[in-house]
């Protein structure tokens, strides 16, 4: 993929961060025929694009734009994921209420225009159509159709060599991007020549324009991610799982009226849930393992541990869910992520021909493909 080549040649668009972000706006600009050049610091991709569920999330994000975004990128992943040799490994998404408050929150989505094509079931019906659910208590279960689930640490490398092979995008890994000021983009291994540029930076918020985007009051997010063993030979889950503490947490729910009662309850019944900002999203891999997650904690730095406890808030949703009742844990590792107080994206133009673009909410799966196609629309006509 032009990995180690020298930082020649002359480009339409330089995009600064491979990760699924500067991806996106590779493959927008690429589709739109112009040559484009990905500068990544990384030799492969590291960061929060592949340290998470791969989970591309439609139901439960919020109403209107982001929504919207997230069907749009749902269809962009179903679209080139067999190009692309990605596997979609799950489809779909259960969203189990363990409460009558969490169940009065799932009808009253289903009412709104974000609820079409989804169900609520009982929880008999919902036993013998997702068989994983565990025996524990719950009211009603919602089901989605719309959410596709990858690999995001096979999908996010074949992605790239497939904007590679088919689209002829250059990338030059191990390279850092000193300055962007187009036509010129000074970089580690020399200038490389670009009419317009799209930097990416994650989570790194001084590297470039700093001064941009300290004025939107950015911080990180750290997040726990734990991978189960298979719980029994030939145990399947018949599409990703969330529950009531997610119902408090995507904004698609949280907004709703009837989300306040549930707060209220799980501010009784699970504070420490909510203190560390964990919500259940479990999803199985190939080889029968779980991807379970999540937990927030929001700091300028965040700190590389991941306290036991913290997992075993995770662990415990998931037993109260599904028919886990003694989740091994094979792998654990934590991931950050750019967070913003007010916005869940934003796109910064510090110049004519440069923009910054950050997904400040943990979306970037769901949402990036989208959110490139505004970007580049608007910087091409």
């Amino acid at each position: 993929m032009g990995g180690r080549t020298a930082a020649s040649g002359s480009y339409d668009l330089a995009v600064v961060g491979a990760g699924i972000c500067g991806l996106a706006h590779a493959l927008a600009a690429a589709n739109r025929g112009k040559r484009v050049v990905v500068i990544d610091r990384d030799a492969q991709a590291n960061g929060a694009s592949i340290r998470n569920f791969g989970f591309v999330t439609v139901t439960g994000q919020q109403r209107g734009t982001c929504w919207q975004r997230a069907r749009r990128s749902r269809e962009v992943w179903a679209e080139l994921a067999p190009r692309a040799g990605i596997r979609i490994e799950q489809e779909g998404l259960v969203v189990v209420a363990r409460r009558p408050e969490a169940q009065a929150v799932l009808e009253a989505f289903l009412a709104t225009e974000m609820g079409e094509a989804c169900e609520l079931l009982g929880p008999e019906a919902a036993r013998r159509r997702f068989p994983m659910l565990g025996d524990g208590p719950f009211a009603a279960v919602l089901h989605s159709p719309h959410e596709l689930r990858v690999e995001s640490r096979d999908a996010i490398p074949a992605l790239a060599r497939w904007l590679a092979e088919a689209k002829g995008v250059v990338f030059l890994r191990e390279t850092f991007a000193c300055s962007v000021e187009p036509p010129s983009i000074e970089t580690s291994r020399g200038r490389i020549a670009a009419e317009a540029c799209i930097v990416c930076p994650g989570d790194d918020f001084l590297s470039l324009f700093p001064e941009r985007l300290t004025a939107y009051g950015l911080t990180r997010c750290k997040l726990h991610m734990l991978r189960v063993a298979p719980p029994a030979p030939g145990w399947r889950m018949q599409a990703p799982v969330m529950s009531d503490l997610g119902l408090v947490r995507y904004l698609g729910y949280a907004e709703l009226p009837e989300a306040a009662a549930l707060r209220r309850r799980l501010e009784a019944e699970q504070a420490a849930e909510l203190a560390n900002g964990v919500h259940l999203i479990a999803v199985q891999s190939r080889d029968g393992s779980l991807v379970v997650g999540d937990s927030h904690h929001y700091a300028t730095t965040p700190d590389p541990f991941a306290p036991d406890a913290v997992d075993a808030l995770i662990l415990g949703e998931l037993r109260a869910v599904l028919d886990v009742p003694q989740p091994r844990v094979v792998a654990r590792w934590t991931g950050t992520y750019a967070s913003a107080p007010d916005r869940l994206m934003l796109v910064d133009r510090p110049a004519d021909a440069v923009r910054l673009v950050l997904i400040t909410s943990g979306t970037g799966a769901s949402t990036s493909f989208a959110i490139a196609e505004e970007v580049i629309r608007e910087l091409y006509g």
